[in-house]
Protein backbone atom coordinates (compact mmCIF):
# COMPACT_ATOMS: atom_id res chain seq x y z
CA UNK A 1 0.00 0.00 0.00
CA UNK A 2 2.86 2.36 0.86
CA UNK A 3 4.56 1.57 -2.48
CA UNK A 4 1.32 2.30 -4.33
CA UNK A 5 0.83 5.64 -2.58
CA UNK A 6 4.43 6.67 -3.29
CA UNK A 7 4.12 5.66 -6.93
CA UNK A 8 0.92 7.69 -7.23
CA UNK A 9 2.64 10.69 -5.66
CA UNK A 10 5.58 10.49 -8.07
CA UNK A 11 3.23 10.17 -11.06
CA UNK A 12 1.34 13.30 -9.95
CA UNK A 13 4.58 15.23 -9.46
CA UNK A 14 5.83 14.08 -12.88
CA UNK A 15 2.64 15.24 -14.61
CA UNK A 16 2.83 18.60 -12.84
CA UNK A 17 6.50 19.42 -13.17
CA UNK A 18 7.76 17.51 -16.24
CA UNK A 19 6.39 20.13 -18.71
CA UNK A 20 8.01 22.92 -16.67
CA UNK A 21 11.32 21.05 -16.60
CA UNK A 22 11.19 20.45 -20.37
CA UNK A 23 10.49 24.14 -20.98
CA UNK A 24 13.45 25.24 -18.84
CA UNK A 25 15.82 22.73 -20.47
CA UNK A 26 14.84 23.64 -24.03
CA UNK A 27 15.15 27.35 -23.30
CA UNK A 28 18.90 26.64 -23.49
CA UNK A 29 18.62 24.69 -26.76
CA UNK A 30 20.80 26.37 -29.38
CA UNK A 31 18.85 24.84 -32.26
CA UNK A 32 15.53 26.37 -31.23
CA UNK A 33 13.64 23.11 -31.58
CA UNK A 34 11.57 20.97 -29.25
CA UNK A 35 12.28 17.81 -31.24
CA UNK A 36 16.04 17.66 -30.70
CA UNK A 37 18.56 19.19 -28.32
CA UNK A 38 21.56 20.41 -30.31
CA UNK A 39 23.59 22.15 -27.62
CA UNK A 40 23.53 24.47 -24.62
CA UNK A 41 23.35 28.14 -25.48
CA UNK A 42 22.11 31.45 -24.01
CA UNK A 43 21.08 32.56 -27.49
CA UNK A 44 17.38 32.91 -26.71
CA UNK A 45 18.03 34.77 -23.46
CA UNK A 46 20.16 37.29 -25.38
CA UNK A 47 17.43 37.61 -28.00
CA UNK A 48 14.85 38.13 -25.26
CA UNK A 49 16.71 41.10 -23.81
CA UNK A 50 16.81 42.69 -27.27
CA UNK A 51 13.02 42.38 -27.65
CA UNK A 52 11.77 45.85 -26.67
CA UNK A 53 8.08 44.86 -26.78
CA UNK A 54 8.64 41.90 -24.44
CA UNK A 55 10.67 44.03 -22.04
CA UNK A 56 7.99 46.73 -21.99
CA UNK A 57 5.34 44.08 -21.32
CA UNK A 58 7.50 42.76 -18.48
CA UNK A 59 7.79 46.26 -16.99
CA UNK A 60 4.02 46.69 -17.24
CA UNK A 61 3.44 43.33 -15.50
CA UNK A 62 5.92 44.15 -12.71
CA UNK A 63 4.35 47.57 -12.17
CA UNK A 64 0.88 46.04 -12.05
CA UNK A 65 1.88 43.14 -9.79
CA UNK A 66 3.86 45.24 -7.32
CA UNK A 67 1.36 48.10 -7.07
CA UNK A 68 -1.76 45.91 -6.91
CA UNK A 69 -0.27 43.54 -4.32
CA UNK A 70 0.96 46.47 -2.21
CA UNK A 71 -2.46 48.18 -2.28
CA UNK A 72 -4.26 44.88 -1.62
CA UNK A 73 -1.91 44.11 1.29
CA UNK A 74 -2.56 47.47 2.98
CA UNK A 75 -6.33 47.17 2.52
CA UNK A 76 -6.36 43.51 3.62
CA UNK A 77 -4.30 44.23 6.74
CA UNK A 78 -6.69 46.86 8.03
CA UNK A 79 -9.70 44.80 6.90
CA UNK A 80 -8.34 41.84 8.87
CA UNK A 81 -7.85 44.13 11.87
CA UNK A 82 -11.48 45.27 11.65
CA UNK A 83 -12.79 41.70 11.24
CA UNK A 84 -10.73 40.53 14.20
CA UNK A 85 -12.18 43.28 16.40
CA UNK A 86 -15.73 42.71 15.16
CA UNK A 87 -17.97 41.01 17.72
CA UNK A 88 -21.20 40.61 15.70
CA UNK A 89 -20.69 37.19 14.14
CA UNK A 90 -23.54 37.60 11.64
CA UNK A 91 -22.12 40.80 10.19
CA UNK A 92 -18.65 39.26 10.25
CA UNK A 93 -19.87 36.16 8.43
CA UNK A 94 -21.65 38.28 5.82
CA UNK A 95 -18.52 40.34 5.16
CA UNK A 96 -16.36 37.22 4.89
CA UNK A 97 -18.86 35.66 2.49
CA UNK A 98 -18.87 38.76 0.31
CA UNK A 99 -15.06 38.85 0.39
CA UNK A 100 -14.85 35.25 -0.80
CA UNK A 101 -17.04 35.86 -3.87
CA UNK A 102 -14.11 36.88 -6.15
CA UNK A 103 -12.35 33.62 -5.27
CA UNK A 104 -15.37 31.45 -6.07
CA UNK A 105 -16.28 33.28 -9.27
CA UNK A 106 -14.74 31.97 -12.50
CA UNK A 107 -12.14 34.41 -13.80
CA UNK A 108 -14.11 34.99 -16.98
CA UNK A 109 -17.17 36.09 -14.97
CA UNK A 110 -15.07 38.52 -12.94
CA UNK A 111 -13.35 39.83 -16.06
CA UNK A 112 -16.57 40.40 -18.02
CA UNK A 113 -18.27 41.99 -14.99
CA UNK A 114 -15.44 44.43 -14.43
CA UNK A 115 -15.26 45.26 -18.14
CA UNK A 116 -18.99 46.09 -18.18
CA UNK A 117 -18.58 48.18 -15.02
CA UNK A 118 -15.71 50.21 -16.47
CA UNK A 119 -17.45 50.65 -19.84
CA UNK A 120 -20.57 51.88 -18.02
CA UNK A 121 -18.50 54.31 -15.93
CA UNK A 122 -16.78 55.51 -19.07
CA UNK A 123 -20.16 56.19 -20.66
CA UNK A 124 -21.34 58.10 -17.61
CA UNK A 125 -18.14 60.16 -17.40
CA UNK A 126 -17.98 60.67 -21.16
CA UNK A 127 -14.66 58.83 -21.52
CA UNK A 128 -14.25 56.60 -24.55
CA UNK A 129 -10.86 55.15 -23.59
CA UNK A 130 -11.29 54.39 -19.90
CA UNK A 131 -9.86 50.86 -20.15
CA UNK A 132 -6.11 50.65 -19.61
CA UNK A 133 -3.47 50.81 -16.91
CA UNK A 134 -5.68 52.05 -14.08
CA UNK A 135 -8.65 49.81 -14.78
CA UNK A 136 -6.27 46.84 -14.77
CA UNK A 137 -4.85 48.02 -11.45
CA UNK A 138 -8.33 48.23 -9.90
CA UNK A 139 -9.25 44.80 -11.27
CA UNK A 140 -6.05 43.19 -9.95
CA UNK A 141 -6.52 44.72 -6.50
CA UNK A 142 -10.08 43.39 -6.48
CA UNK A 143 -9.30 39.76 -7.24
CA UNK A 144 -6.08 39.52 -5.18
CA UNK A 145 -7.58 41.16 -2.07
CA UNK A 146 -9.43 38.05 -0.74
CA UNK A 147 -6.31 35.89 -1.01
CA UNK A 148 -4.22 38.43 0.89
CA UNK A 149 -6.95 38.79 3.51
CA UNK A 150 -7.04 35.03 4.11
CA UNK A 151 -3.29 35.11 4.62
CA UNK A 152 -3.31 38.00 7.12
CA UNK A 153 -6.50 37.29 9.12
CA UNK A 154 -5.28 34.03 10.76
CA UNK A 155 -2.28 35.94 12.14
CA UNK A 156 -4.61 38.29 14.00
CA UNK A 157 -6.64 35.33 15.26
CA UNK A 158 -3.48 33.63 16.57
CA UNK A 159 -2.22 36.79 18.25
CA UNK A 160 -2.32 36.86 22.06
CA UNK A 161 -4.66 39.75 22.89
CA UNK A 162 -3.18 40.06 26.38
CA UNK A 163 -0.04 41.54 24.81
CA UNK A 164 -2.11 44.33 23.28
CA UNK A 165 -3.87 44.95 26.58
CA UNK A 166 -0.53 45.00 28.41
CA UNK A 167 0.85 47.57 25.96
CA UNK A 168 -2.16 49.83 26.54
CA UNK A 169 -1.84 49.38 30.31
CA UNK A 170 1.73 50.65 29.98
CA UNK A 171 0.58 53.84 28.25
CA UNK A 172 0.25 52.94 24.57
CA UNK A 173 -2.72 54.20 22.62
CA UNK A 174 -4.63 51.60 20.56
CA UNK A 175 -2.87 52.91 17.43
CA UNK A 176 0.57 52.74 19.05
CA UNK A 177 -0.08 49.23 20.40
CA UNK A 178 -1.05 48.08 16.91
CA UNK A 179 2.12 49.40 15.26
CA UNK A 180 4.49 48.45 18.10
CA UNK A 181 3.04 45.12 19.24
CA UNK A 182 0.61 43.59 16.74
CA UNK A 183 2.15 44.62 13.43
CA UNK A 184 5.57 42.99 14.09
CA UNK A 185 3.78 39.76 15.06
CA UNK A 186 1.74 39.56 11.85
CA UNK A 187 4.56 40.52 9.48
CA UNK A 188 4.99 36.90 8.20
CA UNK A 189 1.31 36.81 7.20
CA UNK A 190 1.60 40.20 5.51
CA UNK A 191 4.70 39.14 3.57
CA UNK A 192 3.16 35.83 2.47
CA UNK A 193 -0.04 37.66 1.44
CA UNK A 194 1.98 40.19 -0.55
CA UNK A 195 3.89 37.44 -2.36
CA UNK A 196 0.66 35.56 -3.08
CA UNK A 197 -0.95 38.71 -4.48
CA UNK A 198 2.18 39.41 -6.55
CA UNK A 199 2.24 35.94 -8.12
CA UNK A 200 -1.52 35.96 -8.82
CA UNK A 201 -1.31 39.37 -10.48
CA UNK A 202 1.81 38.51 -12.47
CA UNK A 203 0.19 35.31 -13.75
CA UNK A 204 -3.29 36.63 -14.55
CA UNK A 205 -4.48 36.56 -18.14
CA UNK A 206 -8.28 36.22 -18.26
CA UNK A 207 -9.24 39.27 -16.19
CA UNK A 208 -6.45 41.37 -17.71
CA UNK A 209 -7.66 40.44 -21.20
CA UNK A 210 -11.08 42.00 -20.58
CA UNK A 211 -9.99 45.23 -18.86
CA UNK A 212 -6.84 46.01 -20.86
CA UNK A 213 -6.22 48.36 -23.77
CA UNK A 214 -3.87 48.09 -26.77
CA UNK A 215 -1.47 50.67 -25.30
CA UNK A 216 -0.94 48.75 -22.03
CA UNK A 217 -0.01 45.10 -22.54
CA UNK A 218 1.09 42.76 -19.76
CA UNK A 219 3.40 39.80 -20.18
CA UNK A 220 0.68 37.09 -20.23
CA UNK A 221 -1.17 39.07 -22.90
CA UNK A 222 2.03 39.42 -24.92
CA UNK A 223 2.74 35.68 -24.70
CA UNK A 224 -0.86 34.92 -25.72
CA UNK A 225 -0.56 37.19 -28.75
CA UNK A 226 2.58 35.28 -29.73
CA UNK A 227 0.60 32.04 -29.91
CA UNK A 228 -1.46 33.48 -32.76
CA UNK A 229 1.71 33.35 -34.89
CA UNK A 230 4.89 31.31 -34.68
CA UNK A 231 5.99 31.41 -31.05
CA UNK A 232 9.42 32.96 -30.62
CA UNK A 233 11.90 30.68 -28.91
CA UNK A 234 12.82 33.59 -26.68
CA UNK A 235 9.41 33.03 -25.06
CA UNK A 236 10.78 29.78 -23.60
CA UNK A 237 13.57 31.78 -22.01
CA UNK A 238 11.06 34.31 -20.73
CA UNK A 239 8.87 31.60 -19.18
CA UNK A 240 11.94 29.99 -17.61
CA UNK A 241 12.91 33.30 -15.99
CA UNK A 242 9.38 33.73 -14.62
CA UNK A 243 9.45 30.19 -13.18
CA UNK A 244 12.80 30.81 -11.48
CA UNK A 245 11.62 34.16 -10.08
CA UNK A 246 8.43 32.66 -8.61
CA UNK A 247 10.42 29.73 -7.18
CA UNK A 248 12.88 32.09 -5.48
CA UNK A 249 10.01 34.13 -4.00
CA UNK A 250 8.27 31.03 -2.64
CA UNK A 251 11.50 29.71 -1.14
CA UNK A 252 12.15 33.10 0.47
CA UNK A 253 8.66 33.17 2.01
CA UNK A 254 8.98 29.61 3.32
CA UNK A 255 12.45 30.36 4.69
CA UNK A 256 11.19 33.51 6.43
CA UNK A 257 8.26 31.54 7.87
CA UNK A 258 10.54 28.81 9.21
CA UNK A 259 12.77 31.42 10.83
CA UNK A 260 9.73 33.03 12.46
CA UNK A 261 8.48 29.67 13.77
CA UNK A 262 11.93 28.84 15.12
CA UNK A 263 12.11 32.21 16.86
CA UNK A 264 8.71 31.68 18.49
CA UNK A 265 9.74 28.20 19.69
CA UNK A 266 12.89 29.65 21.28
CA UNK A 267 10.84 32.36 22.98
CA UNK A 268 8.42 29.74 24.33
CA UNK A 269 11.24 27.55 25.70
CA UNK A 270 12.78 30.56 27.43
Amino acid sequence: MKLLSRSYMWIVFALLYAPILVLVIFSFNDGGSLSSFTGISFRWYVELFHDSVALQSLKNSLFLALSSSAIATVIATFAALGLDRMRNRYVKGTIMGATNIPMMNPDIVTGVSMMLLFVALGGILGLSDLLGRWTMLIAHVTFTLPYVLLSVLPRFQQFDSTLREAAMDLGCTPTASFFKVELPAIIPGIVSGFVMGFTLSLDDFVISHFVSSPDFQTLPLYIYNQTAHNVKYSMYALCALIIVTILVLLLAVNFAGSIGRGKRRREVTK
